[in-house]
């Protein structure tokens, strides 16, 4: 019933935002940071802080160390049907955008158009010189990685070369992060889903949404912060409860012989 409730709030919204997390993309290989088995059972978060990677090559070549890993994870990775549901709620006109956390462009990859997602922790695929501007999909230079560069460098002026991600204590994207916010209090409908909402400044957008008058939903396996102020709180995995409202939208739509 809680699919159903939520399907009807969606149903009813003229503005419905989604919020999602790593618990959207685990679903598709990914591993999330902070669960049992995460990243940082593996990998220790002080090695990818801004100020490391900013202040030496050795830094930097730790970063890549780690990224020389991770990123097959992610490139390799396909979306889900929660992601694909997300898709199809914006094909509807039933989603007015989604903000996430994730890196890993799936949102995109199952269709979503990118004026419709708002990437607050940046993009594991793309790459930029952080001197001249210079641009590269991560392909490209993972390529490079591979044959055996251990931190690259812009081939045009020389400068530090950063996948376009937030790394801890680097500041999130100013103009995605006021979009975030700006969408958020015009919501009428904010539906966090997979996301354990501790990581700010991000974990304020369900506050702005619901003091702004938005019903708020949390759809998550773990408790969270937010879960009493909720309108809705369901414990289930993304991918079931976005395909469930996906499936009954598209009912009710008629579009299912």
């Amino acid at each position: 019933m809680s699919v159903a409730r939520l399907a009807a709030l969606f149903a009813a919204a003229q503005r419905p935002v989604v919020f999602t997390g790593a618990g959207v993309s685990t679903e598709s290989g990914i591993p999330d940071f902070r669960s049992p088995g995460g990243v940082w059972d593996r990998y220790d978060p002080g090695d990818l802080t801004w100020s490391r990677f900013i202040g030496s090559p050795a830094g930097r070549r730790r970063y890549w160390d780690v990224g020389r890993v991770v990123y097959p994870v992610i490139r390799s990775a396909a979306p889900n049907a929660a992601h694909h549901a997300l898709a199809e709620l914006h094909r509807m006109g039933r989603l007015d955008c989604c903000i996430t956390q994730n890196v890993d462009d799936l949102h995109r990859r199952a269709g979503l158009p990118a004026e419709a997602v708002i990437e607050l922790h940046g993009n594991a695929t793309r790459v930029r010189c952080l001197d001249c501007g210079a641009q590269w999909h991560r392909d490209e230079v993972h390529a490079w990685l591979q044959t055996g560069v251990d931190v690259p460098a812009c081939p045009e002026c020389g400068g530090i070369v950063k996948p376009r991600t937030v790394l801890f204590g680097e500041p999130m994207p100013r103009a995605e992060l006021a979009e975030a916010e700006r969408r958020a209090r015009a919501a009428d409908l904010f539906v966090v889903v997979g996301s354990s909402l501790v990581v700010y400044p991000a974990a304020y957008l369900p506050a702005h949404a619901r003091d702004a008058g938005a019903a708020l939903v949390i759809v998550n396996l773990a408790p969270t912060a937010f879960d009493a102020g909720a309108e809705l709180v369901i414990r289930d995995a993304a991918a079931t409860v976005l395909s469930g409202v996906a499936e009954r939208l598209r009912v009710a739509k008629g579009t299912i012989p």
